[in-house]
C-alpha cells in the first residue's frame, strides 16, 4: 500500500503532464474539472466562444447541441459516437430514425477545429458534445452547470441499441422514467429533463397522430387550431420542414413555461401529456411549473448525470482527429 501511495503521490507532483501520464500508462483518472488545465488551458474558453459565435450566426445550433447530450450520453456511453458515420459495415447512431431532426453536427466540427488550431490531438469530441451542451444552456438562458471532463471517444458508433437505450417522443412515462433512472437519473431529474421541451420545434411527423383522423380530445382546442395551421397535412411532406414550436410564449428560451404549458393541455407530445398527469410526475411538474429556479437546480442536477454516464476514460477510448471519423488504427 506503501508503494502505491508514494506512486500516487509522485504522479501528483508532476501535475503538468499527470492526465497525460495517466493515460498513457492506462491509469484511469475519471472525470475531473478542468481535465486540460494543463495540456489545453484554453479548450473549455475555445469551447465557449465558437458557442457564442455560432449562436450568433444561427440560432438554432442552441437546441442541436441540447439534444446531442441527450442522444449521444443516454445511449451505452457518453463518448460522442452519436458523430460518427455511418461505414460500409454499419450505420450510425444519427442516421436513424430515433435521430430524426437532429442537426448541425457540422457545426460541431467548427468547434473541433477551432480547439485543434490550440492544442492538436488533445480534446475529446465527447468533452466537445458535453461542453458545447453547456454552453448551449446559457445562450438559452438556462443555468450555468460545471461539468468535468476527460472523457475520450468511441470508436464505433451504435445504431442497434439506440431502441434500448434511448426512450421515443411518444413512449409512456413509465418507459421514460425507467430508461433515464437506470443511469441514475430519478423522478425530479427526468422531470426536469423534460423540461428541454421548453425550446426548440416538434416535427409534425411526431404529432400527426394527435390530429388525424381525429383530434386527441386530450389538447388544449386553443392550442389545436394552432397545430393544424402548421401541420395542415395527415402524411407531413418529408421534404418540406413542417414543424410547431414547443412553446410559442418563449420559444428560444430554457425556462419554466414548458410546465405551465403542460399543465394547460398544451405539451406537444405524448410524454409532455401524460408527465403533467402522471401522479409520480405530476407533483413535480406543478412545483417546477411554480419555482423557476427549482426547475433549474434540478435540470443541472441530471444534466450532471446524464454527461457522466458510463465515460471511457484514461487509456480507453481514443481522441479522434475529426468528430465524425474514428482514427485509423494500424
Amino acid at each position: 500500500m506503501a508503494a502505491k501511495a508514494l506512486f500516487f503521490f509522485a504522479l501528483l507532483s508532476i501535475s503538468a503532464f499527470s492526465a497525460l501520464a495517466e493515460n498513457e500508462e492506462g491509469g484511469n483518472p475519471g472525470l475531473v474539472m478542468n481535465f486540460y488545465k494543463d495540456n489545453c488551458p484554453q479548450a473549455e474558453d475555445i469551447i465557449k466562444e465558437q458557442v457564442r459565435l455560432l449562436y450568433k450566426r444561427h440560432k438554432n445550433t442552441a437546441f442541436s447541441w441540447l439534444r446531442n447530450i441527450f442522444h449521444d450520453c443516454a445511449v451505452e456511453s457518453c463518448d460522442a459516437s452519436l458523430l460518427l458515420d455511418s461505414t460500409r459495415r454499419s450505420l450510425s447512431e444519427k442516421e436513424t430514425d430515433r435521430s430524426f431532426g437532429l442537426r448541425n453536427f457540422r457545426y460541431i466540427d467548427t468547434i473541433k477545429e477551432a480547439v485543434e488550431r490550440e492544442c492538436p490531438g488533445v480534446v475529446s469530441c465527447a468533452d466537445i458534445l458535453v461542453l458545447s451542451a453547456r454552453d448551449a444552456i446559457v445562450s438559452l438562458g438556462g443555468p450555468y452547470i460545471p461539468l468535468k471532463t476527460g472523457r475520450r471517444d468511441g470508436r464505433k458508433s451504435r445504431a442497434d441499441v439506440l431502441e434500448q437505450y434511448l426512450p421515443d417522443h411518444n413512449e409512456s412515462v413509465s418507459v421514460v422514467l425507467e430508461r433515464f433512472g437506470a443511469i441514475g437519473i430519478d423522478t425530479p431529474g427526468v422531470v426536469a429533463l423534460l423540461g428541454a421541451h421548453s425550446v426548440g420545434r416538434t416535427h409534425c411527423v411526431k404529432l400527426v397522430h394527435r390530429l388525424y383522423p381525429e383530434v386527441d380530445p386530450a389538447l388544449n382546442p386553443a392550442h389545436v387550431e394552432h397545430m393544424l395551421h402548421k401541420c395542415p397535412d395527415a402524411i407531413p411532406d418529408p421534404k418540406a420542414v413542417q414543424y410547431v414550436r414547443n412553446d410559442r410564449g418563449t420559444p428560444m428560451i430554457l425556462d419554466n413555461n414548458y410546465y405551465r404549458n403542460i399543465l394547460d393541455n398544451k405539451g406537444l407530445l405524448i410524454v409532455d401529456h401524460q408527465v403533467a398527469l402522471d401522479k409520480r410526475t405530476r407533483p413535480y411538474v406543478k412545483k417546477m411549473a411554480k419555482n423557476q429556479n427549482y426547475f433549474f437546480k434540478e435540470f443541472s442536477r441530471a444534466i450532471t448525470i446524464l454527461s457522466e454516464n458510463n465515460p471511457l476514460t484514461g487509456s480507453k477510448g481514443e481522441v479522434r482527429k475529426q468528430c465524425n471519423l474514428a482514427n485509423k488504427h494500424h
